[in-house]
């Protein structure tokens, strides 16, 4: 059968249904696939709010959006071009995403009299048959029926053969654009390779749907999407917390350092765990705590051992660890510890992003507690910062906290694989001799570092603990004086990584304007791509992005007093924004949303015409 080729710059596809029907594996395979044609990508698995909802209710949808391209790609994109709904309950939650005149892929068998019940439509009112998709190219296919005949004689449970049916929703779009199976193939005799019987019906099902597409006139026009133009190099699709795990591995050998891994398992920081889990051929030691505040501890003792020591969690973990963290702060060890944001507060929404706990990581700890703050723009950007975290923390003496959030934990995009050499010097120097009469712990050099002595070497015995210390002796001291200079001392000492790191820079747009944008985290690349838009269109708008959230660069402050107005967008209830406010006296405005979703590059361009006129 002759079909139509076309060929477009872009893509953004919908993967959803619910939380039992496969779709993040459905979507993370076509990214992978996607990645190793050479597209450029970026995704967004959106978890079901309820992880134990009621099959086919709406609280159970489980969503995974995918944007690839020919050209370079900085988000998973606003509204898609194409839905992929397993039922009536993922079409009603996603369709307001869909753009007019999208394409929507429909198993029929989701939208029968029990699924629209779930779902709250009423069985007279299937959005399939009465007339409110006219303006979507609507496919429908009874993925279902069409699994189990293809699977007849498998030999297999009716629930085994209907996990597959993803499968041909996958063959499908594989046809549909154009991509080669061998990728999900090789997946799948991985994965089932001790179950021949699930393997061989999952890579039938495959076929089936890619089949499917070439033998009937379902769709008659069929899409190439070519390879981006990327810098050269090797490169592999990566998900923020695995990149998290491998920069904390790389630290780990550039320093010299074992690498010590102590933790409480919580959403969504647990695969940074499960990553380095894998790695104890590069000496990577890991420790499953039964508490937050265990985990803490286990870092704090490893960090005074001599090792390169971190722990992960989120919003609520990290209050727990707060006592122990103020022990750290105190102690001046170096250790990283790794808080990847959700919605909150208390338990919150725990598969849902959120930029929350900003406060909490400048000023959530009692007393004069200051750490170091820096936070990772987007998946990749996970490896270097959390590499930077750890060559702060060990050249400050200082714990450091690196912040992600579950949109970049869990999204993924390309990835290329650094050289050793490319990356920064991580400089380890142990105390290996008296610095006076005694060994002073608290003598500080040029940075106000103080030495790191490895208990057990002769002559550097030293007093330890959670008291205030005496100025350079580290004995206990309980004078008000001592107290005030210690506190101002260790403020200054993480002020003063600020001559260390690079000064602040334009990302996007000239140094000097009407509007700056200004960023931190998971919204750089919905900025960057309204930016962009935005000046092609002739607007006068900026863009930077902050990296180093304490101490900022040091220029921080030139950068934005180049500009008329400064919008500090954010997913919280405005937390950046009030503290370069107090910082820099300026009246930053605000752009706040709290769904637990992303910004849209849609939603920030709108902002700019509102700020700047049409």
């Amino acid at each position: 059968m002759e079909h139509k080729t076309d060929t477009l710059e872009r893509v953004i596809i919908k993967f959803a249904g619910d939380s039992g029907d496969g779709m993040q594996l459905t979507g993370t395979q076509f990214t992978n696939t996607a990645a190793l044609f050479g597209n450029d990508i970026s995704t967004f698995p959106d978890f079901p709010a309820e992880i134990r909802a009621p099959q086919g209710t709406l609280a159970g949808v489980s969503g995974y959006q995918l944007h690839f391209g020919s050209t370079n790609i900085y988000s998973p994109g606003d509204r898609c071009d194409v839905l992929v709904v397993m039922n009536a309950a993922a079409l009603k939650a996603n369709l307001r995403q869909l753009k007019d005149g999208g394409t929507i892929i429909a198993n029929t068998e989701g939208f029968d009299s029990k699924n629209l019940r779930l779902a709250n439509i009423a069985e007279s009112d299937n959005p399939l048959e009465n007339g409110s998709l006219d303006k979507f190219r609507v496919i429908r296919i009874d993925v279902t029926k069409m699994t189990r005949a293809a699977l007849n004689d498998s030999g297999l449970g009716t629930k085994e053969i209907d996990r597959s049916k993803n499968m041909f929703v996958l063959g499908f779009l594989y046809w549909m654009y154009n991509r080669s199976l061998d990728n999900s193939i090789k997946f799948l005799e991985e994965k089932f390779s001790k179950k021949p019987d699930i393997l061989n019906a999952n890579i039938k099902i495959l076929k089936a749907g890619y089949s499917y597409g070439d033998t009937t006139e379902t769709i008659m026009t069929r899409y190439i999407v070519n390879p981006a133009k990327m810098a050269p190099g090797v490169y592999r699709n990566m998900m923020g917390n695995q990149a998290t795990a491998l920069g904390l591995i790389a630290a780990s050998k550039k320093s010299g350092l074992s690498l010590f891994f102590g933790t409480y398992p919580i959403t969504p920081a647990s695969d940074i765990l499960h990553e380095l889990a894998k790695y104890k051929n590069f000496g990577v030691k890991t420790f499953q705590a039964e508490d937050e505040i265990a985990a803490m501890c286990s870092v704090v003792g490893a960090s005074f051992g001599g090792a390169l020591s971190v722990t992960s969690s989120s919003g609520p973990g990290i209050a727990l660890k707060g006592e122990a963290m103020g022990l750290a702060v105190m102690l001046e060890l170096p250790m990283v510890i790794i808080n990847v944001q959700r919605g909150g507060p208390s338990t919150g929404l725990p598969t849902k992003t959120e930029q929350s706990d900003l406060m909490q990581a400048l000023y959530g700890r009692n007393g004069e507690a200051p750490m170091p703050v820096i936070c990772a723009s987007s998946p990749a950007d996970c490896f270097e910062t959390v590499f930077e975290a750890c060559r702060l923390a060990v050249e400050f003496m200082t714990p450091v906290m690196f912040l992600s959030d579950g949109y970049i934990a869990n999204g993924a995009e390309p990835w290329r694989f650094p050289k050793s050499a490319d990356l920064k010097e991580i400089k380890v120097k142990f105390a290996t001799e008296k610095n006076g009469e005694k060994y002073l712990p608290y003598k500080r050099d040029e940075k106000l570092s103080r030495p790191w002595a490895i208990p057990g070497t002769k002559g550097l015995e030293h007093r330890i603990g959670g008291i205030e210390k005496q100025h350079e002796t580290g004995n206990i001291s309980y004078d008000a004086q001592n107290h005030e200079f210690m506190v101002h001392l260790r403020e200054s000492k993480v002020e003063k990584i600020a001559d260390h790191v690079p000064l602040q820079t334009i990302d996007t747009g000239t140094e000097k304007g009407k509007l700056l944008i200004l960023g931190w985290g998971s919204t750089y690349g919905a900025i960057k791509t309204a930016v962009i838009e935005a000046r092609a269109k002739g607007y006068d708008v900026s863009h930077a992005h902050i990296r180093y959230l304490k101490p900022f660069p040091k220029n921080l402050g030139e950068v934005l007093y180049n500009f008329d107005q400064v919008l500090i967008p954010e997913m919280n209830n405005g937390q950046l924004v009030k503290v370069i406010r107090d910082k820099y006296m300026i009246p930053a405005i605000p752009f706040n949303k709290i769904q637990g979703q992303p910004f849209s590059a849609g939603e920030i361009s709108e902002k700019i015409v509102s700020l700047l006129g049409k």
